[in-house]
Order: C-alpha cells, then structure tokens, then sequence
C-alpha cells in the first residue's frame, strides 16, 4: 500500500524547484570533472534570451569576426550573416566555426 502525503502547493512547488536546481548543479560538476569550461554567466544570460549563438561564443573568446574568419576559414560575409539571423550555416560550416570557437556544433544550434 503506497503512503499520501499532502502539503501545499507552494511548498511542492519549492521542493520542484530545488530538486531542478540540485540537477543543474551536479550536471555543472559532472562537466567540469570531465574537463568541460564553464561559461561566464553573462554570456549564458544572452544565449538564453536567444542571441546568436555564434556571435556569443565568438565574444566570450574575445574575436571578431575577421579574426573568426581566419581561424575557421569561413568567409566573414558568412560568419556576419549567420550572427545575423539572415542564414543559418550548413553543417560543414558550423563544423568549422565550432572547432574555431573550441566549442560542439550543438552549442552553435
């Protein structure tokens, strides 16, 4: 026979919150025992607000676009208009642009 507790609803709510929070925590613990980098929370903050993904990882390693272009062979033109939001890289370009940046295609995605 399985047990109830009742309690209320804020308090659940609370307990669900901190269950997530403590999820991000050891995934964030898991990644850097793994040799992962942790990106500065300001950076974070505009990838979740959805800035281009390219433009932020790009900024966090203190490029520009030129400098991007040499590293990763990708026309500037290209990089400025994937920043942009006008287009969205093939694969074989993302490939590039992440390896430039040190970072996977899905964080470009």
């Amino acid at each position: 026979m399985m047990k109830m507790i009742t309690i209320p609803e804020a308090e659940y709510e609370a307990l669900v919150a901190a269950k997530e929070d403590l999820e991000d925590i050891l995934a964030y613990d898991k990644a850097i025992e793994e040799g992962g980098e942790g990106i500065p929370h300001a950076f974070m903050v505009r990838l979740v607000e959805g800035d281009s993904p390219v433009a932020v990882y790009r900024e966090w390693r203190d490029l520009t676009q030129a400098a991007l272009s040499e590293a990763s062979g990708v026309n500037r033109v290209q990089i400025a208009e994937i920043e942009a939001g006008r287009k969205t890289g093939s694969v074989k370009t993302l490939r590039k642009l992440a390896d430039a940046l040190g970072v996977t295609i899905d964080d470009l995605v």
